[in-house]
């Protein structure tokens, strides 16, 4: 870590805990038993594709649900905390820890994501000791925003060029090994873990 400058998180599980089956009994709840395919295979073409890569937005991504979901009826609230089942919380070891490292690493959050699960993180994940996320991060760059979705090689390129981040001096640290990969072969150095894994190595 000698000459590891740079930290790049990654958000689903590695800050924050997902639970899948938390999520398939959500939809179920309101009656959206087709999408519970998507949230158990981690399928992530279609609506929920469109949703994190940014091409639709919430209002649209719902209406999409009800015409999947023969006879759901739920209303976009309803259908919004069912897909936010999925993540569940950053236990404040890993909020600690983060706020050890800033002094010491420049820090940013790269993740695939929603703008409903990005909220729900927002609304209270990263709140600790009065510090919100942009105490724990310079930045945070979404695919939601960005239009581009890990493991493409421009979305670590952006990243790198948006944060003047040299891609040997930084650390990235994702629980996808496909993303890992990707991050390597442009000369970063990556760390496969997650959940607490990553807290006694860097």
């Amino acid at each position: 870590m000698q000459e590891i400058k740079n930290i790049i998180f990654d958000f689903g599980g590695v800050l924050v805990n997902l639970d899948k089956h938390r999520c398939i009994e959500a939809f179920d709840k309101i009656g959206a038993h087709e999408i519970v395919r998507y949230v158990d295979e981690c399928r992530q073409e279609d609506l929920f594709h469109d949703l994190e890569v940014g091409n639709t937005g919430v209002e649209e991504f719902c209406n999409e649900v009800r015409c999947i979901c023969t006879g759901c009826n739920a209303d976009d609230a309803d259908i919004c905390e069912a897909w936010n089942a999925l993540l569940t919380d950053i236990p404040r070891q890993r909020l600690e820890k983060l706020a050890s490292l800033r002094g010491r690493y420049r820090m940013v959050l790269l993740s695939n994501t929603n703008p409903i699960h990005w909220q729900k993180a927002l609304d209270g994940m990263f709140r600790n000791d009065g510090m919100d996320v942009d105490d724990y991060f310079e930045k945070t760059y979404l695919s939601y925003r960005m239009h581009m979705l890990k493991p493409d090689p421009q979305i670590f390129g952006k990243v790198l060029m948006d944060s003047g981040m040299a891609a040997y001096e930084t650390l990235f640290i994702d629980d996808s090994p496909v993303n890992c990969a990707a991050a390597s072969q442009l000369g970063m150095m990556s760390l496969n873990l997650t959940g607490d894994e990553w807290l006694d190595r860097v």
